[in-house]
């Protein structure tokens, strides 16, 4: 018995040492020296299985609502029903950016085992944005080897063959599918910090000389970290799998290798260069490669800033600097060029405009988004790219944007629906609040209104208020309404407000904070009081050019201003005004129109609609100084606590009347949530990308 139990441990301990060397160590015994690749890559144009591949894609993100990236929450079941609808758009492609859950694998290979005409996957390399903003360099051991370690689990996680333990860069668990044949390459890295590889190019001087891979003279000491990365990944693929596939590096204009203006370089901050054409495959690799960019039409816009843009026509005869630019990248390289990412958001909140092309970073409706994708899409392949991946596939509520991130708790984003932010509505998938629909539409019909809901029941009038994980939804019903000018006024916080205001000559029985004014179809907006407007409190030097805390408003100020949000312009380079102040735009202007996805007229930026005696209206959450609805928590004092903290409410105070009316305020409680209910709707752009790329136009 002694001895049974003497040899069923050891064979215990061998398993385990075994299962450790195999899957976690990578340990590997390979007598094979055969290498074989079913990818390819010439000047102009990638190959898989011997034939031209123009990569029509999409990226895909790691979340769902009610999730950050790390908490890897998407079930196989999901990845299946997505894979399905993206392939159903005419996408051959898709991109991940970092290592996932065995979930998306499994379903990957689900999808594909028995599928004529597969899916393809690019897998990335993630690099955390924390080294990269730090005093660390390219050639660190957190970067350099980190970088390399990662991207050889990547390797075997593909092959089918490793188990990751928990850890705090990427998914765990047991990854045992073999997705390999349906891998056609890797894009390594992310969108590189410039001072981190002006950091590395100035503290070393080096080049690289690998089996693989290799480094011109010129190269940069970036460039050679990147190339002696690649050799050893190549070395491993090769030695252990015998086989080899494409292979890029993630880029984007801030890193480009283009020569630009010394006013637009200084204005930009642009320092650095990262030039592919440095790094060399030699005849050892068969696996070919591509230059991977990041290119959006609004930042950089170098070209609008450069030389006469009578220059940067395109095939229908307009100003567009966004195909001069992607051909630009072209004439450059020798090898072929895909845009990686590219996109336009569909948030209400805007960040940036575009000068040529009118595609925003935000403040598009999702009609305004799909022509965009189009657009930007033949310009990718009419200036000699081998393909282009969509930003992205899926909305990503945590995601934060520049000039709204203050205005938010970061910590509970994932909770609530910020369609003040642009960044979570890149996708062509919407996530919106309810399990099979919102609880309510601004459509003039008012069947999912009752008698619970209303707040204020006058003589002539009744105001119904309701909420949900994206907005506060109002609905007026006005006897003998004929477009009068109508004030609905909101107190927010106790900390501040007027029962004045400068807009109308209503007096009001609270101090309030907000006023909304429906004044018809076109001149409808929502004003803050001075006091707790949040475009001040935060960036009032940058568009006034004076610190609003050495003289702040005074508390009971009954003026009322419009509500804006700043954008990030190159004013001082279109002005020559070194000093100019920044560009803001009024976000607190109200648009018309039907915002229910089922009707013919739907806008999806729609805010209220008039309907004989019915207004509807809904309003984003930030907009209202909102942090986190979740938990009810908004802006507290801002002058007393100098910047943004918050203060949690349970109620908040509304009204409505005509001008030149004494208008009184109703409670309303209000109560957060801690389970997010959503359901998924495929917006209006998916289905113009869908018959674009499915019309035999490429």
């Amino acid at each position: 018995m002694k001895k049974y139990l003497i040899s069923v441990s050891l064979f215990l301990i061998v398993l385990f040492i075994s299962f450790i060397s195999y899957y976690v160590l990578g340990f590997y015994i390979n007598f094979d020296k055969s290498v074989s690749s079913f990818t390819a890559s010439d000047r102009e144009f990638i190959y898989v299985n011997n034939e031209k591949f123009t990569i029509k894609g999409v990226n895909l993100g790691s979340v769902i609502p009610g999730a950050f990236p790390n908490d890897y929450k998407i079930d196989k079941k999901t990845y299946k029903r997505w894979f399905s609808d993206i392939q159903e758009m005419g996408t051959n492609t898709i991109r991940v950016y970092t290592i996932l859950s065995p979930d998306f694998y499994e379903a990957f290979y689900e999808y594909n085992k028995n599928n004529s005409n597969p899916l393809y996957l690019i897998h990335g390399v993630w690099i955390n944005d924390y080294v990269l903003n730090s005093k660390v360099d390219g050639y660190h051991t957190t970067f350099k080897d980190k970088f390399l370690y990662d991207t050889k689990v990547m390797i075997d996680i593909i092959h089918g063959r490793r188990y990751v333990p928990l850890n705090d860069d990427y998914a765990s668990g047991f990854y045992n599918k073999d997705i390999s044949k349906w891998v056609i390459g890797y894009i390594l890295g992310v969108e590189w910090e410039s001072v981190t590889v002006a950091y590395t190019d100035n503290t070393y001087s080096k080049s690289y000389q690998g089996k693989y891979v290799s480094t011109k003279e010129n190269s940069t000491a970036f460039e050679s970290m990147l190339a002696e990365v690649a050799d050893k990944v190549v070395e491993y693929e090769t030695k252990k799998y015998n086989e080899q596939r494409l292979i890029a590096f993630s880029n984007w204009p801030i890193t480009d290798p283009l020569e630009h203006s010394i006013e637009v370089t200084s204005f930009f901050e642009k320092c650095a260069k990262v030039d592919v054409e440095n790094i060399v495959f030699n005849n050892n690799f068969i696996g070919g490669t591509f230059a991977s960019y990041h290119v959006y039409p609004y930042y950089p816009d170098y070209l609008n800033y450069e030389g006469d843009k009578n220059n940067y026509i395109d095939s229908t005869g307009s100003i567009n600097t966004y195909y001069a630019y992607l051909k630009k990248l072209n004439e450059h390289h020798n090898i072929p060029v895909v845009i990686s990412e590219f996109g336009v958001s569909t948030g209400r909140g805007m960040a940036q405009k575009d000068l040529n092309t009118n595609f925003n970073q935000g403040n598009m409706t999702e009609i305004e988004q799909g022509e965009a994708l189009v657009s930007m899409y033949q310009n990718i392949i009419d200036s000699g790219s081998a393909g282009g991946i969509v930003f992205t596939w899926q909305d990503e509520w945590f995601k934060g944007t520049w000039n709204t991130m203050q205005n938010v708790d970061l910590d509970f984003t994932p909770y609530w629906s910020d369609v003040q932010t642009n960044a979570p509505y890149f996708g062509l998938l919407s996530f919106e609040p309810g399990k099979n629909k919102s609880i309510s539409y601004v459509d003039g019909n008012i069947e999912e209104w009752n008698n619970k809901d209303i707040v204020i029941n006058n003589n002539n009038m009744t105001l119904s208020m309701k909420y949900d994980l994206k907005y506060i939804y109002l609905m007026a019903n006005i006897k003998d309404y004929n477009n009068e000018k109508l004030y609905i006024p909101i107190d927010i916080t106790p900390n501040s407000g007027s029962n004045t205001t400068n807009i109308s000559s209503n007096t009001y029985d609270k101090n309030i904070d907000f006023l909304i004014e429906i004044d018809g179809k076109d001149n409808s907006r929502i004003y803050v009081q001075e006091y707790y407007d949040s475009l001040l409190a935060i960036f009032s030097e940058n568009i006034t050019g004076n610190n609003i805390y050495y003289n702040p408003p005074k508390a009971n100020s009954n003026k009322f201003n419009k509500i804006n949000l700043i954008l990030q312009t190159a004013k001082p380079l279109i002005t020559g005004d070194a000093n100019a102040l920044a560009e803001i735009y009024e976000t607190g202007k109200l648009k018309h129109g039907i915002s229910n996805p089922k009707s013919k007229s739907f806008d999806s930026l729609a805010d209220f609609y008039i309907n004989k005696n019915i207004i509807e209206i809904k309003i984003p959450w930030q907009l209202l100084n909102f942090s986190n609805p979740s938990k009810m928590t908004i802006h507290d004092d801002y002058y007393k606590k100098y910047g943004i903290e918050n203060m949690e409410i349970d109620k908040m105070h509304i009204g409505i009347g005509f001008d030149n009316e004494h208008i009184s305020l109703k409670s309303v409680s209000l109560k957060g949530w801690d389970k997010v209910t959503y359901h998924e709707r495929l917006k209006e752009s998916y289905y113009i990308l869908k018959d674009y790329w499915t019309g035999g136009n490429i």
